[in-house]
């Protein structure tokens, strides 16, 4: 090796590193991250295409199954919850208004679930190159919203077909809802799509905690009836403040003031848009904290995988 190639090196050697990720350091090390996923926001729209492009593929009917799965879980749920077990005849235009809360409890369960699974399904991305790890559970939100704007068009369609077309300034509600809804699953997301690299199990025990988000909303039932059972089985007040403070429930009233014709003010309960507005809050919050969580735990995603 001649003089000067050791000169070189030398000088190389003596440079100090320089890292190619933003510091992670820190709350401000949320917005370093933020502006990093910034700068990858064209990366970021093609995973979201690949996404959608990719759950349909080699499929006959395609995107048409945004649809179909939808309007086949209105009619089950219909059917059995409203017909035979008798929901429909306390709830005046049930189908809008099952179809409403089954809209946004949809884009929460298809938001959290692609995202807690996100990492591992991208384990050849996070193994070979750099992006912002958290690329991927926003593109699995992105293909949720996706879907979710979907069917929200059929859920417009289906009330001006049965003649109760949401002319009212209460569809501004849809606004607040959406974000809380986006704003809590996206702190989730992040969290459990951490958790799902070290212990596979979570991607499994969501599909329960789902399952049980379902009914714990009052998507089939009135949320009438949940302050009529608290007052007859003479629960203190505070249940029903947790019950009602749930995000979860808070979006789907949301939905049911924006869409559900068939509502009364005694429907709802009081000051829902500023309970929404404390949600959503409270949501941006553990947002930030959930990244930071996040951040500390990608180290090691690439061994795990």
């Amino acid at each position: 090796m001649n003089e000067s190639a050791v000169a070189r090196f030398n000088r190389l050697a003596d440079l100090p590193l320089q890292p190619v990720t933003p510091s992670r350091q820190g709350v401000g090390g949320f917005f370093r991250t933020a502006g990093d996923i910034w700068k990858h926001r064209q990366l970021l729209g093609l995973m979201i295409r690949r996404d959608i492009k990719a759950r349909y593929k080699d499929s006959v009917l395609g995107l048409l199954w945004t649809l179909i799965n939808p309007l086949v879980q209105l009619g089950v749920y219909f059917l059995v919850m409203g017909q035979i077990l008798g929901a429909a005849r306390g709830i005046p235009n049930f189908a809008v208004y099952i179809f409403s809360g089954l809209t946004i409890y949809g884009l929460f369960s298809e938001t959290l679930t692609g995202a807690t699974g996100s990492i591992v399904a991208n384990s050849g991305l996070v193994k070979k190159v750099y992006v912002p790890r958290e690329v991927f559970p926003l593109a699995a939100a992105g293909s949720a919203l996706f879907t979710f704007s979907v069917q929200v068009i059929v859920l417009i369609v289906a009330s001006f077909t049965l003649g109760e077309p949401p002319l009212s300034w209460n569809i501004l509600y849809f606004f607040p809802s959406v974000a809380v809804i986006l704003v809590w699953a996206l702190a989730l997301g992040l969290l459990l799509s951490a958790l799902n690299v070290y212990l596979r199990d979570v991607q499994y025990l969501i599909q329960v905690l789902l399952m049980l988000a379902l009914w714990s909303s009052p998507i089939v039932y009135a949320w009438t009836m949940v302050g009529d059972l608290v007052a007859r089985a003479h629960m203190p007040g505070w249940v029903l403040e947790v019950y009602t403070s749930s995000p979860l429930t808070l979006a789907v009233l949301g939905f049911h003031r924006a869409f559900w014709s068939g509502a009364t003010a005694a429907d709802f309960p009081e000051h829902l848009l500023l309970r929404m507005l404390v949600a959503f809050v409270v949501g941006l919050v553990l947002l930030i904290l959930c990244q930071r969580v996040f951040a500390r735990l990608q180290g090691n995603f690439a061994q795990e995988l």
